[in-house]
């Protein structure tokens, strides 16, 4: 049975002085960019570094003495399984997280501070929540469902309640969607506290995604249920498109989000949001490895223009190279790195082509630092432009 806002009520009841009140920020540079006002429900600043403490705990404090007794079990990601760990520890039971092979090993290696035992299991989240209800099966642990679980859905409608409380003039409310256990809890309670509030899912591009906390194969039966009747739109994003709201972020409002957390702003940058009203995005978790950040930010950055990635063949005598940087520099351009490549890339024993990556300023810059390398003489390729 779908939560009730009672349910959700009694919800925020047992997380009081567990779960923070996360804050609502306005943000001058989303607003700007997207010509209407725009807030930030920094999730990300949640304990555990996301949302899922919320259903996570008020599941595991609903418990019988039984079940805890036998211990609970999950499938994750990374977010819930922490989540998870965490709640269990606090109430003093044991918890085993299945996680996929691949789940970034921060999440893991989080799950397992907080005193999970973990298990990497398969290639994707379907693979793991197969794990779990095997073990299940085996040891009569109660199984915490990342979304099929009316306990976990008003957990995380209570980030429905607050919004409606920080900001109950709001137009728009933008929620990123996996499993649909976060939009489903705050859209049922949107929809009883501010019915005119537009509610919109987010979801990421299929397959290998840097948006690993939201990547499931369709969204749970029970979440599914309830938004067919609560969620007026949906929309999706590319992962350079969020890799580009990642960046801008971090950069602009200091707050760092993972994959899943910046689909929200993804979405209102590429346009993809209608009405002029202001806009509540729910950065829904900032637990991202730190490799993955490196590659993210990289990549962010060149889709933007700040970094730029050419290849050229110089002649292969004393001073060339020294003439490709000089260029770059006159042209202030930061050099990040240099490869030379002599074999296997040229078509003379007289040549060898290197490979830069320029620190710019932005696309205008990149087209300077390109227009002055071709006006010396040299065939310069760009590696990676803008999309």
């Amino acid at each position: 049975m779908p939560p009730t806002l009672a349910d959700i009520e009694c919800a925020r009841q047992r997380l009081a002085g567990v779960a923070r009140e996360t804050p609502l920020y306005p943000t001058e540079t989303f607003s700007r960019l997207s010509g209407r006002q725009v807030f930030l429900k920094a999730e990300n600043l949640q304990r555990t570094g996301s949302f899922k403490i919320r259903g996570a705990y008020n599941t595991i404090a609903s418990l019988t003495e039984d079940e805890r007794a036998a211990g609970v079990v999950a499938a994750s990601a990374g977010n819930h399984g922490q989540a998870v760990a965490w709640a269990a520890r606090e109430a003093g039971i044991a918890a085993t997280i299945f996680m996929p092979q691949d789940a970034p090993m921060a999440k893991v290696e989080a799950t397992r501070s907080y005193g999970g035992e973990t298990e990497l299991v398969g290639e994707g989240f379907e693979e793991a929540v197969a794990a779990a209800a095997a073990h299940v099966e085996r040891s009569g642990a109660t199984l915490v469902h990342a979304f099929e679980d009316e306990r976990v859905i008003a957990g995380q409608g209570t980030i429905g309640v607050e919004l409606a409380e920080q900001v109950p003039e709001v137009e728009t409310v933008l929620i990123p969607i996996g499993g649909g256990g976060l939009a489903a809890g705050i859209t049922l309670a949107l929809k009883e506290r501010c019915p005119a509030v537009r509610t919109v899912g987010v979801i990421c591009q299929p397959g290998y995604t840097i948006a690993d906390g939201i990547a499931v194969k369709h969204p749970g039966e029970l979440p599914s249920s309830i938004l067919q009747r609560t969620l007026d739109e949906t929309v999706q994003v590319s992962d350079e498109e969020i890799s580009e709201a990642l960046v801008l972020c971090v950069e602009r409002t200091k707050l760092l989000v993972e994959g899943a957390g910046a689909v929200g702003l993804a979405a209102l940058l590429a346009g993809r949001i209608s009405g002029t009203g202001s806009v509540a995005v729910v950065l829904s978790g900032g637990n991202i490895d730190a490799t993955t950040l490196v590659s993210v930010l990289r990549h962010g950055l060149t889709e933007s223009g700040r970094f730029l990635a050419i290849r050229l063949l110089i002649p292969d005598r004393p001073g060339e190279l020294l003439t490709v940087l000089d260029l770059v520099a006159r042209g202030r351009g930061n050099v990040v790195s240099v490869d030379h490549h002599r074999e296997g890339r040229t078509t003379s024993a007289l040549q060898t082509e290197i490979e830069l990556v320029v620190s710019t300023r932005d696309e205008a810059h990149c087209q300077e630092l390109l227009a002055s390398i071709s006006d010396a003489g040299y065939v310069v390729e760009r590696v990676g432009p803008p999309s």
